[in-house]
């Protein structure tokens, strides 16, 4: 019998109003975008009348979650950038040589005095005045050696250290090396996309590509410059013993001494020792705030290791100073009046309340363990975004049009359906985008046009079954009944397999071939529902209501 049980038509017809209501944001993009960012900020940075005006522009009760736009849409910027995974290899060796040292001067009755020597970047020399002692140095520093942290670098080490005459020679084996190139990068990744989301953009595209290279596109950002002041600094914050202050910046330092020039005060040079106390990694927070004298300023704290060692130096170190440093600048250099010991502390200087916000949210986000060297950087406009919308809308409504015209001229009543049933789909295309926070981009709108051709392939079959039934002289009722059922294995197969095809690009592919997967597996998925059970309940309520005799396909 041609009939669909009420909670059936209830369920199909819930869910059709369900991803209708959801799309419905989109028809009202700029309203409510402006209510998100209100609500957004009412939450992070409290309420104000403005905010609160905002916020009101869309009501609460009604969904709020809309399409992406991606970056050829919305414009913003992308870049291509080189992790320099060299840089890491130094920092390595130096934090090795206070580990070293004490070991090796438990045994300064063997292997006499120690001093570090001067050597190439990754590599770390130590010579000692008793070469008699060559074997019992090696056997100490071997043994620090630790297991590589890697899935492919099991059963060895991460030192390689050999000797000469006096001279031990320190530095990363292979395995450790690859294995570090690998940590690298991933952290940079990790750390680009904490900065990003800090600053509240939508939907970035942040991946590795090759071996130490990183793809960074983020929409609705001003320019390529923005971008690159944002994630570009490696915002390295240590803390470092002072040795002397100067005011010649040719001034030699002295050995594994480093000399920086001070932000606030113009001309004046700081003499420090290379090794920090502290740094930055061991940071757990920073917020931007005000000093006692209302200038702004940043507070920090650091993780236990880290408030344990600033708060064990600046007890035994009273009286002397003490200097912050970012990225090789002496942010200032206060004196230690008495011992710190909780591992929380304030960062003052000559900051803007804007330069104190910045400023926490690099080291809230941490320390890019490598610097970065961009190959690539474009801007992309929102006037070239926009022309890709105005695009993507005009093939569309061509499509869409196309389509509608097809089918009613071909199927009459029943096209007339069809129709109603395909705005339904592309409907609830954009209510399942909206609802998973999809990204809408120009493969992405591809996507969608092809679903629009796609989506009546269904109506066809079941509609041209229908057809052959009525030839068989059949009744109506038994004819439709017999055409749903009959070209549902047909539909199926049909549709599976491309969700199939979907699925694999979305794997394999990234970026813009993922944007079109997306939309078309979603766009499989709902044209497949309104072809067999909306039309379906549409013209069983229709047969209902008129009871034709005969019908016409």
């Amino acid at each position: 019998m041609l009939q669909i049980p009420l909670w059936k038509r209830i369920v199909i017809f819930g869910l059709v109003a369900l991803g209708l209501l959801y799309a419905l944001p989109n028809l009202f993009y700029g309203r409510v975008e402006q209510h998100n960012d209100a609500v957004a900020a009412i939450e992070t940075l409290g309420a104000t009348p403005e905010r609160e005006a905002a916020a009101a522009a869309w009501p609460n009760w009604l969904p709020s979650s809309l399409v992406n736009l991606g970056l050829d849409l919305r414009g913003g910027a992308h870049l291509l950038a080189e992790v320099r995974v060299e840089d890491v290899y130094a920092d390595r060796m130096d934090g090795y040589w206070p580990e070293i040292r004490d070991a090796l001067r438990d045994e300064r009755e063997t292997v006499g005095t120690i001093r570090r020597q001067d050597a190439a970047p990754g590599v770390l020399k130590i010579r000692i005045s008793e070469a008699s002692g060559m074997a019992r140095a090696l056997e100490v520093v071997r043994g620090l050696a630790r297991p590589i942290v890697s899935l492919t670098g099991g059963g060895g080490t991460d030192i390689a250290v050999s000797g000469q005459g006096d001279t031990l020679t320190v530095q990363l084996t292979d395995a450790e090396k690859a294995a570090t190139d690998t940590r690298t990068v991933r952290q940079s990744l990790e750390i680009i996309r904490r900065r990003v989301d800090e600053v509240g953009t939508r939907e970035p595209t942040i991946q590795r590509q090759g071996t130490d290279r990183i793809l960074i596109q983020v929409p609705g950002i001003g320019s390529a410059d923005e971008l690159k002041a944002l994630i570009g600094t490696t915002a390295k914050l240590t803390f470092n013993p002072v040795v002397r202050r100067t005011t010649d910046a040719d001034e030699n330092p002295g050995a594994r001494n480093v000399i920086y020039p001070s932000m606030s005060e113009e001309g004046v040079y700081y003499v420090l020792e290379e090794t920090a106390v502290v740094s930055g990694e061991e940071l757990t927070d920073a917020q931007p705030a005000f000093d006692q004298n209302g200038r702004p300023a940043v507070t920090f704290r650091f993780n236990p290791s880290g408030g344990r060692k600033f708060g064990q130096y600046t007890a035994d170190n009273v009286g002397s100073l003490f200097a912050i440093v970012l990225d090789e600048e002496v942010i200032s250099a206060p004196q230690i009046r008495e011992a710190i010991p909780g591992g929380s502390g304030q960062i003052t200087g000559s900051f803007s309340v804007e330069e104190s916000t910045q400023l926490a949210v690099l080291l809230r986000a941490g320390a890019l363990p490598a610097e970065m060297t961009f190959l690539e950087e474009r801007t992309i406009g929102p006037e070239l975004g926009a022309d890709s919308i105005e695009a993507g809308r005009i093939a569309s409504m061509i499509a869409f049009g196309a389509v509608l015209v097809f089918m009613a001229l071909s199927y009459g009543w029943f096209g007339i359906v069809a129709n109603v049933a395909l705005i339904l789909n592309i409907g609830m295309i954009f209510g399942l985008l909206s609802l998973i926070g999809a990204t809408l981009t120009l493969p992405g709108i591809a996507g969608i046009v092809l679903t629009i051709g796609m989506a009546v392939d269904a109506n066809v079959l079941v509609f041209e079954r229908i057809r052959e039934e009525l030839k068989t002289a059949r009744g109506p009722a038994r004819a439709i009944e017999l055409g749903y059922e009959k070209a549902l294995s047909a539909i199926l197969d049909a549709n599976v397999t491309t969700f199939i095809t979907a699925a694999i690009l979305f794997t394999m592919g990234s970026g813009p071939v993922r944007g079109f997967a997306v939309t078309l597996g979603l766009g499989i998925v709902t044209s497949v529902f309104t072809a067999i059970f909306v039309t379906r309940a549409m013209l069983v309520i229709w047969f209902e209501r008129r009871r034709p005799k005969t019908i016409e396909v």
